[in-house]
């Protein structure tokens, strides 16, 4: 019974990557297997599990991408890019300065990856361009930076683990918290040292451009395009750390305020709010279905004793809990090439979760960063790194294959230092 839920993960893994629904190829595949193979009164314990899932309060954060989907649809990142530009002008590599920060902020407010490396490649890439910097350092940039989303709170990939994990989301938004921001400190530390060894591959701009930028109304440009979604990030993550709100709730406050920012700069009227609503929607409907859909997968695995199977590989191959770690991150990064995060964290995670737990007694949360840092430098790795698809879908066409792979290498490098410092020194991670 343990091969054939092995060969269950296989045949759904294989579907997947041929390019069937994963939502119906999880719940599908896996009432095919227990049709075939379970008793009948094993399916009397599924619709409790589902209706659980329906239920469950924090999932109730994942509609609210409508933060997102508004912010997107009244343009905040092209004015915020901007902006900072003009502010961060005069240093050489300001503009790849500000495309990180930018980066960092929709992020915090967010958290969603693939749109954010779309919208500023298309913003952000053709003004880099334009302006002499090298290819590989604009490319580079923009992909790091868009991928911020997925360990900076409050990260869709963090409330999912959250839930797949059954770990508080909001302590995982406090331990991913300081790895995010020394991610960005270090993409900083990086483009700063590049343009002052190589100015001529990150230019400054010039002193007319941004005198012309200030002349009208430049501290009402900086408020509507800085502070104010500033105000909007403190509103939902103060919130959370200050234990006012729970993540679900903190959520709320975000769509609330996206909505309130969206008034104050006369957006918002009634085509905005259908096409944001009708967005998030689909967003929402897509993740459920394919939650149910590892619900009923990782119910039919567990039953025919997948997880067991599993144990007992591990007990017969003597791996330590460092090196089941070191496995499991391993099967993660290169599984993160050829299918999305939300698939990885409903398959996968639920099968290695019970294992750290039970069997190492690892701490969950900790593992939670890990997953999320490992995703997001698995989202940027050539060749297959989804975050590298999404800029080049958008890239002008002098910009090559070569120039994201050798552009993201720097960053990979830093990713990979911050990964590893979370994983010897969680405690000096942690400091809450």
């Amino acid at each position: 019974m343990g091969i054939l839920a092995i060969i269950l993960f296989i045949s759904i893994f294989l579907l997947i990557l041929y390019g069937y629904p994963v939502a119906f190829t999880l719940g599908g595949i896996s009432i095919l297997y227990a049709v075939c193979f379970l008793e009948p009164a094993a399916f009397s314990a599924l619709p409790p599990r589902i209706m659980g899932v329906m239920s469950n309060y924090v999932l109730l954060s994942v509609p609210l991408l409508y933060i997102w989907v508004l912010c997107l649809k009244i343009r905040t990142c092209r004015k915020s890019l901007e902006t900072m530009a003009m502010l961060f002008g005069r240093l050489h590599g300001g503009l790849a300065i500000s495309v990180v920060l930018v980066g960092a902020m929709l992020a915090a407010s967010t958290g969603i990856v693939g749109a954010t490396v779309i919208t500023m490649g298309l913003i952000s890439l053709p003004t880099m361009l334009k302006r002499g910097y090298q290819a590989e350092l604009a490319t580079g940039t923009i992909a790091a930076a868009g991928t911020l989303g997925q360990i900076i709170p409050p990260s869709v990939v963090l409330v999912l683990l959250g839930s797949v994990l059954n770990v508080s989301v909001g302590d995982l938004f406090a331990f991913a918290l300081v790895p995010g921001l020394l991610l960005v400190v270090l993409y900083l530390l990086y483009i700063f040292i590049f343009a002052w060894l190589r100015p001529a591959f990150a230019p400054s701009m010039s002193v007319e451009e941004i005198r012309k930028f200030k002349e009208k109304d430049f501290f009402k440009k900086v408020v509507t395009a800085f502070l104010l979604p500033l105000v909007l990030i403190v509103a939902v993550l103060g919130s959370i750390f200050a234990g006012i709100a729970s993540p679900t709730e903190a959520a709320a406050v975000g769509a609330l305020g996206a909505t309130v920012l969206t008034i104050t700069q006369r957006k918002f009227n009634l085509t905005v709010l259908k096409s944001v609503m009708r967005e998030t929607t689909h967003l929402t409907s897509m993740v459920f279905w394919i939650l149910l859909g590892a619900t009923t997968f990782s119910f039919v695995f567990r039953e025919l004793g997948g997880d067991t199977y599993i144990v007992d590989l591990i007990e017969g191959a003597n791996l330590s809990a460092f090196g089941f770690l070191i496995l499991v991150m391993l099967v993660v990064f290169i599984a993160g090439f050829f299918i999305d995060f939300i698939e990885i964290i409903f398959i996968i995670v639920p099968i290695v979760a019970p294992i750290f737990a039970k069997q190492y007694g690892m701490n969950l949360t900790w593992i939670g960063v890990l997953l999320a840092l490992n995703l997001q430098t698995s989202f940027l790795s050539p060749p297959f790194g989804f975050s590298l698809f999404y800029l080049k879908g958008v890239a002008p066409p002098e910009v090559t294959t070569a120039h994201l792979y050798r552009g993201i290498i720097p960053f990979i490098i830093i990713q990979l230092i911050v990964l590893a410092l979370v994983a010897f020194f969680p405690t000096l991670m942690n400091p809450w």
